[in-house]
This record gives structure tokens, sequence and C-alpha cells, in this order.
């Protein structure tokens, strides 16, 4: 398999979950102005819609968005654990909290890279997040990961996303309990094998 990625992108969740199942794949940064991956490539013909992250499998097709790539993952090695099996209520309850933070977390703060947008505009998303992270805030001072006692797909990708805060000087120390997630999750070995591949 190949993951399309680019550094400080969405696509470092997926880059997580691969190193989580031991699976084998090619890690190929794209630079998201140019639209070219490292090796010189069209990177809109393997993914039209421009973004990272998006897989290959080793029979040609590509899988993109986050949320549908990383339960893809977690199904190729359902007995790791990351994703409650197919058609259980646990599933539903994950596909709930992907949902939330593709659209609530991941969705808003996109906004906020936007620089066509005024310092106003902005407030008003900033402000809009910041109610999402206090939902986030009480799940988490209740347990250590998004669906109770063991990491899953959900917790890498809240913790990617949630690396953003610092790009927009939001202090996670307003919510401790995503603040120790953000620590826990980091002290992960797979994650630091991800971080210092993708920031390097």
């Amino acid at each position: 398999m190949k993951l399309y990625y680019a550094p400080q992108a969405c696509s470092l969740a997926c880059h997580i979950v691969l190193r989580e199942l031991q699976l084998p794949f090619e890690a190929i940064r794209v630079d998201n102005r140019s639209k070219r991956t490292a090796q010189g490539e069209d990177f809109l013909a393997i993914n039209p819609k421009g973004y990272v992250a998006a897989l290959q499998l080793d029979n040609g097709e590509v899988l993109t968005e986050g949320p549908a790539i990383l339960q893809y993952l977690a199904d190729l090695k359902h007995e790791a654990g990351l994703a409650a099996p197919q058609g259980s209520w646990q599933r539903v309850r994950l596909q709930e909290t992907l949902n939330f933070i593709s659209s609530e977390v991941h969705g808003i703060m996109g906004w906020l890279f936007n620089s066509a947008l005024d310092d106003k505009a902005k407030e008003l998303f900033r402000q809009k997040l910041f109610k999402r992270l206090a939902l986030l805030e009480q799940i988490l001072a209740q347990q250590d990961y998004l669906q109770g006692g063991q990491f899953t797909i959900a917790d890498a990708y809240l913790f990617t996303v949630l690396r953003w805060t610092a790009v927009f000087a939001i202090d996670l120390a307003a919510w401790p309990a995503l603040l120790q997630f953000q620590a826990r999750i980091e002290q992960r070995p797979t994650v630091r094998e991800a971080l210092a591949l993708e920031l390097a």
C-alpha cells in the first residue's frame, strides 16, 4: 500500500494507524501547494480531490477521506481492536465519534486556515470550536480514550487535528483532559515514529 501524506495534515492519523497495525506501506510525501509528490508525480492524477490522505491499495484502487481510510485499515486487522466489529453497536458509536471529529473539529479548524476570512469570522469559528472542545473535555475527563479504555482509530484522528491548535495559538491548558490526552497519545511509539518521519 501507498499512503500519500503531507506534514501537519490529517493524513497523520492514517500514518499512525498503519504503524499501529504493523501493515507494510510506503509513505509518499505530497506538496499541498504544487500538488506534486516527492517523486514528481501529479498528485491530482492519483486523487482528483487534491488533498491528503489518499491510500493506494496493491490492486491500484485509491481510497480517500480519513475516516473511511481509518476504518478500512482497522478492518484489515480486526484482532488489533482499533475499531469495533462491523455491524456492532460499538461500531456505530465509533462512526458517530469519527463524524463528530470530522465535521465539528477538523471541519471548523479548516476554516481557521483560510486566509480569506477576516479576524471577526475566524473568531466566530474559534468560539464554535471551543464549544466542541468542551464536549470532548467532558468525555476525556471520565476515560483515557474516546471509546473507553482502549486506543482506537478515533483517538489517532483526534490527536492529529488537535495538534493544529498550536498553529492558531489555542492553548489546550483550558481543557486539561484534552492536554493530558494529547500527551498520552504522543508517548505511543507508533506516534513518535510517524512524527519523526513526517517532520524530518
